[in-house]
């Protein structure tokens, strides 16, 4: 009994830790590996006394190929959330190309390399947006719910192109969720652009490229501004479908 709780346990902990290690919120460079490590390590307490009820596992040939399924899990379901936190990056990265920010970064706290200033606000936005909302016990719930449609015990399809196919899809769909995300700032700085090089026909004694950098930059504040309200109905949206990516790559795993 001894060994098959502890032959549980370690697949339990194996998946949880890999998820939390790629997860937004949970994966931040801020937080201390050993603090995602006792996190993992005390869930996966909780959780063995029940998936060790109908999961029987023993030290043999297979554990490895199961240690390998338990940890493409996590990293599964790990990636599909952070897909979508990554689609604000994105945005924030077209607008600042549009609004002359792409010279400057700064530095991102959930991987700890440079990120775009616009991205990384909205970025910051999201996060506490998840929380105030309770979205990473939603996170939590995802990933245990994992082990009672996909139990540690039996192999799932990991390696097959309907997974590859899925996460393919996720990228789109982020993709273009990005794209709406940047629509209402790029569009009008691109029309700040016209203003400016109608301008710069007309009066061809201004120097466009003088007054065209604070105009495009005061002009993308001030739309910001007025988007602004309206982006934590954006992140709502963002948020469900960051959820239901889960529950989808889950379901195909299970079959």
């Amino acid at each position: 009994m001894i060994d098959f709780t502890l032959a549980t346990f370690l697949l339990v902990f194996f998946r949880l830790t890999s998820f939390f290690l790629i997860a937004p919120v949970f994966s931040m460079r801020g937080v201390p590996a050993t603090y995602k490590l006792g996190l993992g390590f005390f869930v996966s307490l909780l959780v063995v006394h029940v998936v060790g009820i109908n999961s029987q596992v023993m030290f043999n040939g297979e554990y490895l190929l199961l240690i390998i399924k338990e940890v493409l899990v996590g990293l599964v379901l790990g990636l599909s959330a952070s897909i979508f936190i990554y689609a604000l990056q994105m945005a924030g990265g077209l607008i600042d190309i549009m609004m002359g920010f792409s010279i400057v970064n700064v530095i991102d706290p959930q991987t700890g390399s440079q990120a775009p200033v616009m991205g990384n606000f909205k970025y910051i936005i999201a996060i506490l947006f998840l929380f105030f909302t309770d979205g990473h016990h939603l996170l939590i719930r995802g990933i245990l719910n994992s082990f009672f449609l996909i139990p540690v015990n039996k192999w799932a399809p990991m390696l097959e192109g309907t997974i590859s196919q899925a996460l393919i899809e996720l990228f789109i769909r982020s993709f273009a969720i990005s794209i709406q995300i940047a629509a209402p700032l790029v569009a009008a700085l691109f029309l700040v652009d016209v203003a400016l090089g109608l301008i710069s026909r007309t009066v061809p004694q201004m120097n466009v490229f003088v007054v065209g950098i604070p105009v495009k930059i005061l002009a993308g504040f001030m739309v910001l501004l007025l988007v602004l309200p309206g982006f934590g109905i954006i992140l709502n949206l963002l948020f469900k479908e960051l959820f239901r990516s889960m529950e989808l790559l889950t379901e195909i795993m299970v079959k």
